[in-house]
């Protein structure tokens, strides 16, 4: 297997960057046979690449501890599932995972253009390649995942995966995040090929606009799964702490979203073409940026691969050489750019567009600063300073309620200019739904003084967004119906013809929810006791019964598992099961948490320790409205099927 992906690999190598120079020279000459043996380039690359990755596989599958990689990071005693998933737990396996889906990526682009955009497709062919062809670089001269032991050298087993990546979310959570940010290389592609060949209109975007919003979905989905696989495994009760390498894929979302809102503007009145080309530009290096980021070493985190210095420098080299050479053409570029279309009113919705952006850029600000602060204070003071959770969420948190204000204000005002009419009509049952939740939360429940400013204004901004929803879908719906359709065929054609407005509006829907159940921290609580058998916790209604802990007896993992009774108001409502692990071969301790969700709240139970007259110490953590952070995730994946959903052409 090794011999097969290394030749694989070299024979990659050598035809991407022949297939560059085969592009290059179809743009400059304008040649369309020339453009389609560079396009054969990128299918073979993609055969060769995926010839390698599927021989590492197999390595892992088989145990091929031969294999230096195969060897770091599995072991025979972890299932089939997670010997697969350890391909992608090491920095070799995760640059060939990068690298596959890169390949796989430039060949559906040019697949689904093969008989369109013959201008820009020998560009786009050529810059694709040449992102393949730094990876091959990388994976054939300086971290091989094919690399063998010396003859006789090989271990009998191996050193096992990192536990903490050893859970089913981890199956799925680091491909979700690559294709999302392996994925915008494609707009980055075509809006670099069409500031060299100076086709500037709208085609570049209209082309990639699917693959835009799949890019950023998977992107978003990703960060959901690793917040959700931090809840499970990493036992602090939370699912979000402004980890530098959390941060490092939440950055390039935040520019995404800016752009997919940004080109709405473009597409309607023909502005802000400069901002759009620089907003795609910026997204994919900050993917690139967030890798970097991940392997450099520069910032600590608990998902950082390996570090090695010389890796972190080519790998900047890398991320700069490819931002500049996007840059220098669009501000060669800019003459030809600018639109002589200009906003006509303060009180439109391409302006509550640009207000968005500049939000979205303001919270991106706040996160690289918070980010890169340790790197920065270095540079000054010869000292790493980190900041906390709450430098970002002080600074940020104001900056994400405006964002869901305008989320709300954006659908209600009219394109160019909105009357005082028109304003009045469209805001009233939103503030209205707004004022109703402001009003239960400060008089009915009374928990406006409990939670604060920031979770009252959020929740009382979620009720205006939803109003809002409501009232967009509420009226289209109305107006249909009185054509003679029933309610459901309605519904139906509005997301057949409008599918990007309505299917948004069903995105924005789960963006509130999350906020919403985010804002529920505001009531977290946290307990930390000592129980023997037979003892008993109170907390906030819930009741928890220590009864015993066992022996946790695995093959690849030992510990201690403990039986807690849960009732509220003196019910049974579960039995509660925390594990404390300690990996053999890894000697590595890990907390498995307990987890009761519901609708209101989660309770969650951690067992820290258990001493030898059977007492035991347990965490408990009450996190109030978690379960909507997932539900407001399921709900941005529906809005997304919605928006990129194809539907047949009634004329067809």
């Amino acid at each position: 297997m090794a011999e097969i992906g290394s030749n694989a690999q070299q024979l990659a190598l050598l035809v991407a960057a022949m297939g560059i120079g085969f592009g290059v020279y179809a743009g400059l000459a304008r040649s369309a046979s020339w453009t389609r043996v560079a396009e054969r380039a990128v299918y073979a690359v993609t055969a060769l690449v995926s010839v390698a990755i599927g021989s590492l596989a197999v390595a892992f599958a088989l145990s091929d501890f031969s294999i230096m990689y195969v060897a770091e990071t599995s072991a025979r005693a972890m299932p089939l599932p997670y010997r697969l998933a350890a391909l992608w737990g090491g920095q070799d396996g995760s640059l060939l995972l990068w690298l596959w889906i890169l390949t796989a990526y430039s060949t559906a682009a040019v697949v689904s253009q093969r008989h369109s955009n013959r201008v820009l497709m020998p560009w786009v062919t050529a810059i694709l390649l040449g992102n393949q062809l730094f990876f091959l670089v990388l994976l054939n001269f300086f971290t091989n995942p094919f690399e063998l032991f010396a003859p006789g050298q090989a271990p009998s087993d191996g050193a096992g995966l990192n536990p903490l990546l050893q859970h089913p979310l981890m199956t799925i959570h680091p491909v979700m995040l690559y294709t999302g940010f392996v994925g915008f290389a494609v707009p980055f592609a075509f809006g670099f090929a069409a500031l060299i060949t100076g086709e500037l209109g709208t085609t570049w975007f209209r082309t990639t606009r699917r693959w835009s919003i799949f890019a950023w979905a998977t992107l978003g989905v990703g960060v959901l799964l690793g917040g959700r696989w931090a809840y499970e495994v990493l036992g602090w009760g939370g699912y979000w702490a402004w980890d530098p390498v959390e941060n490092a894929s939440f950055m390039p979302w935040l520019l995404a979203t800016a752009f997919l809102h940004s080109v709405m503007i473009q597409e309607k009145r023909n502005m802000l073409r400069i901002w759009n080309l620089a907003l795609i530009g910026l997204t994919y290096t900050l993917c690139l940026f967030g890798t970097f980021l991940t392997r450099s070493g520069i910032v600590q985190s608990v998902h950082a691969f390996a570090q090695t210095e010389w890796f972190g420098r080519v790998f900047l080299a890398y991320v700069a050489t490819m931002g500049v050479a996007f840059f220098v053409p669009l501000i060669l570029r800019r003459k030809q750019l600018r639109s002589p279309n200009r906003l006509e009113s303060a009180v439109s919705r391409e302006a509550s567009f640009v207000l968005n952006n500049w939000v979205f850029v303001a919270i991106l600000f706040v996160v690289f600063t918070g980010t890169m602060f340790p790197v920065l204070t270095e540079a000054v003071q010869g000292v790493k300073t980190t900041v906390g959770p709450k430098f970002f969420n002080t600074l940020g948190g104001p900056l994400a309620l405006l964002l869901l204000l305008l989320t709300g204000v954006g659908p209600l005002i009219a394109w160019r200019r909105a009357s005082t009419t028109s304003l009045r009509r469209q805001f009233v049952w939103p503030c209205l739904w707004a004022l109703a939740m402001a009003t239960a939360l400060l008089v009915g429940i009374g928990m406006g003084a409990r939670t604060g400013w920031y979770a009252f204004t959020a929740w009382t901004l979620s009720a205006f967004v939803v109003g809002t929803i409501v009232q967009e879908y509420g009226r289209a719906l109305r107006a249909r119906m009185r054509n003679g359709e029933s309610a459901p065929r309605a519904l139906a054609t509005l997301l057949r013809r409008n599918q990007r407005r309505y299917g948004g509006y069903v995105v924005h829907l789960g963006i509130v929810f999350i906020l919403a159940g985010a804002a529920g921290a505001a009531f977290n609580e946290e307990r930390l006791e000592n129980v023997k058998p037979g003892d008993t916790i109170e907390m906030d209604g819930y009741e928890l019964r220590y009864m015993t802990a066992q022996p946790l007896p695995q093959q690849h993992f030992g510990g201690a598992v403990a039986r807690v009774a849960l009732f509220r108001d003196g019910e049974p409502l579960a039995t509660m099961t925390p594990e404390k692990r300690v990996y053999w071969l890894e000697q590595q301790p890990a907390s498995i948490p307990a987890i009761r969700s519901t609708l209101r709240e989660d309770l969650y139970l951690l067992l820290t320790a258990v001493e030898a007259d059977g007492s035991a110490t347990l965490k408990i953590h009450r996190n109030p409205l978690v379960a909507w952070v997932w539900i407001g995730g399921v709900t941005f994946v529906l809005g997304t099927l919605l928006v990129m959903w194809p539907h047949p052409d009634p004329r067809g």
